[in-house]
């Protein structure tokens, strides 16, 4: 039997460390926070979306960097492994829109308890508000840990799951970065990813805690169109955040770093440009009285109503039956066609997960071993894997986790 340290009591660390200890080894678990899970107790609203249902050659469309290095620990521990994981442990789970997995409770507490008894039922040493300040490696291969109070602690394996930056007041604070830039290994560029954005618009803050359902979005740099998605959003005091737009900051964080880029927002995707001129024609027939402040309620939702009237140039107070072909169709653009600047990503406190890390290029696909240095292992976002939205994220932890806690 031999020793094993686990760094980072998060979903990939937890999984590491009872597949450890279910295969014989002592392990101890180092955690720089008083409890496990802090990061899991807020994932999917307080809800824990665990993983996702759909076919798992499916899953490798959701992560947006480096699907190949997942072909083998997906092979190991599917989605469907991690369902079967906690519903062994007496965890019920219910399959949701989209074929996310939540916990039948709908409590994120409930995910943790259970990888918490199951750490204790084996045994699993738990080293709590305890820092990993570095890691030691003697003649190429791991050796010990030091902690913040001065502690020496040998084993025989090491593995890192110390998460990335996003959301810090979990721990999330990088240290697994700088324990594998020591040991030669190269760190990708770093990015909130799966977040809200900014934008230059003063408008769009008047549309605060307003949410658009059935919308399209389309993100450009200049004239190229990096990103299309149907879906649901929703605006802020500071620009837009919602599904649709947390998916494409996956793709579009490393552009907007150096760059401002364009949104365009389809109000109206089901219809055609002709379509909405005629239900517009409609509604200015039955309104034909009115000002036109007054004439598009059965249109739009009133927080945008007051946006749109300004941005077309037509006045507020003219008569419906006043309102030029050519007003009308410009107003048919606009809707079409609503735009903002995306000046910015929001920081670390409002990203779901980093983007980047360590590159997987030096790292064994199959057991998570640094191809650098014997007996140390990575594991859940310290390394440069990141997914979109639904589960995938955690599934990509459970799987790594599992691979890693192998020790092969």
């Amino acid at each position: 039997m031999s020793k094993v340290i686990v760094i980072g009591g998060g979903a990939a660390g937890c999984m590491a460390a009872i597949t450890a200890a279910r295969n014989g080894h002592n392990v101890v678990l180092v955690e720089k926070n008083e409890k496990i899970g802090k990061k899991l107790y807020i994932t999917g609203k307080g809800r824990c979306n665990i993983t996702n249902a759909c076919a798992t050659e499916d899953l490798f469309t959701f992560i947006t960097s480096n699907p190949k290095f997942l072909y083998s620990a997906y092979n190991e521990f599917s989605n469907w492994d991690t369902i079967g994981f906690f519903e062994e442990l007496g965890l019920r789970t219910k399959i949701e829109r989209g074929e996310r997995v939540f916990p039948e409770s709908d409590k994120s507490s409930d995910v943790i308890t259970t990888l918490s008894k199951e750490l204790r039922r084996l045994g699993v040493d738990i080293l709590y508000n305890t820092t990993v300040k570095d890691v030691l490696i003697k003649e190429g291969a791991f050796s010990a840990i030091v902690t913040h109070k001065g502690d020496t602690l040998y084993a025989d394996s090491l593995v890192v799951a110390t998460g990335g930056l996003s959301y810090p007041s979990t721990g999330s604070t990088g240290e697994g970065y700088e324990f594998a830039k020591k040991i030669g290994h190269n760190i990708t560029s770093l990015y909130p990813s799966l977040v809200p954005f900014n934008v230059k618009e003063a408008y769009a803050r008047q549309m605060q805690g307003l949410s658009l359902k059935n919308i399209e979005i389309s993100i450009f740099d200049n004239e190229k169109e990096l990103y299309r998605e149907f879906g649901e959003m929703l605006f802020t005091h500071f620009g837009v955040s919602g599904p649709v737009i947390i998916s494409a900051s996956s793709y579009i964080a490393p552009i907007l770093r150096q760059k401002t880029l364009k949104l365009m927002i389809d109000l109206k995707p089901a219809l055609t440009f002709e379509q909405l001129d005629a239900r517009i024609l409609r509604d200015f027939e039955e309104f034909k009285n009115k000002q036109f402040k007054n004439a598009l309620d059965k249109l739009l939702p009133s927080k945008l109503i007051s946006v749109i009237i300004e941005r077309s140039g037509i006045l507020p107070e003219k008569k419906v039956n006043e309102i030029s072909k050519v007003q009308r169709e410009n107003l048919v653009k606009l809707i079409k066609g609503f735009e903002l600047t995306l000046t910015g990503l929001r920081d670390y406190n409002e990203a779901i997960i980093t983007k980047g890390g360590i590159d997987v290029k030096q790292i064994n696909p199959k057991t998570m071993e640094s191809k650098l240095a014997k007996n140390i292992y990575f594991a859940g976002e310290v390394l440069d894997l990141d997914a979109l939205t639904g589960g995938h994220n955690l599934q990509i932890a459970w799987a790594t986790g599992y691979v890693a806690g192998l020790l092969r």
